[in-house]
């Protein structure tokens, strides 16, 4: 169970979604999203495969245009920034992919590397050295600084895919399916660091998965969202205390037939 960290500001809304829509041709994936997060807080937008919880993150930073509403993410407009300033607010916020999105011909070091001297062009080698021994600790693979992608297992190469976001301190976490692919014991593994990285790195975050386990582990709150639009919002027990067919059935597929409790 997801424990409520007290320092989620309410008064704070990091990001803030008004009337959101957009389709592709006649495809109409979204229809009228109103969403806040809140500063130090984890929401988790729960929904199928297909919903579209993936254009709603590349939305957010600026990959996607909205057809109709407005996204703010720091105070900022994102489809009204000019390509300079997009690429300024995207180094304010961290996105983990599913594939961890590492390359495969740097080692563990390099890759975690990679991100800073790009960036940051006038960082020393001892800051970047220290860097990366820093958030290999945080994410508990201080010992596979010298090793390559191809000899981590998925989960950890999804811990250092989250490191190579975490190095330059992203005060936005947006995480897309973070446990898909992976064993139950890994998962909560990943689950629990996506909580760890929530109170060191103070991120607030929005995790994009059909994984209610990841959901009720993670999430201070869930927005779940049915044919394009947010059905309902609020605690784990609060969303799932309903008399809807479909998000009953999305509950009694991850926790009754699909065993993953």
């Amino acid at each position: 169970m997801k424990k409520h960290i007290s320092h989620i500001d309410r008064s704070t809304a990091v990001i803030s979604i008004r009337d959101l829509y957009k389709s592709f041709g006649s495809l109409h994936v979204l229809k009228g999203i109103d969403l806040d997060l809140f500063k130090g807080e984890n929401v988790v937008v729960l929904g199928r495969s297909g919903t579209g919880k993936s254009v709603l993150i590349k939305i957010i930073s600026g990959l996607l245009k909205p057809d109709k509403g407005t996204v703010q993410v720091l105070g900022e407009e994102v489809d009204k920034l000019n390509t300079k300033e997009l690429q300024a607010l995207r180094l304010k916020i961290g996105f983990s992919f599913q594939n961890s999105a590492l390359y495969d011909s740097m080692t563990v070091r390099e890759n975690l590397a990679f991100p800073l001297t790009r960036n940051k062009p006038g960082i020393s080698d001892d800051e970047v050295e220290e860097a990366v021994k820093q958030v290999l600790e945080d994410v508990g693979l201080s010992q596979a600084i010298n090793q390559m992608p191809s000899e981590l297992s998925g989960g950890q190469r999804k811990r250092i895919g989250i490191a190579r976001t975490l190095i330059l301190r992203p005060e936005i976490m947006l995480y897309d399916e973070p446990t898909a692919g992976l064993d139950p014991i890994t998962s909560a593994d990943i689950n629990s660091l996506i909580n760890e990285v929530q109170e060191l790195y103070h991120t607030s975050s929005i995790i994009i998965t059909h994984d209610l386990t990841c959901a009720k582990a993670t999430g201070d709150r869930i927005a779940v969202m049915l044919n394009g639009q947010f059905n309902k919002m609020g605690s784990f027990e609060e969303v799932f205390d309903s008399d809807n067919d479909e998000i009953n059935s999305f509950y009694n597929y991850n926790f009754i037939e699909g065993g993953s409790a």
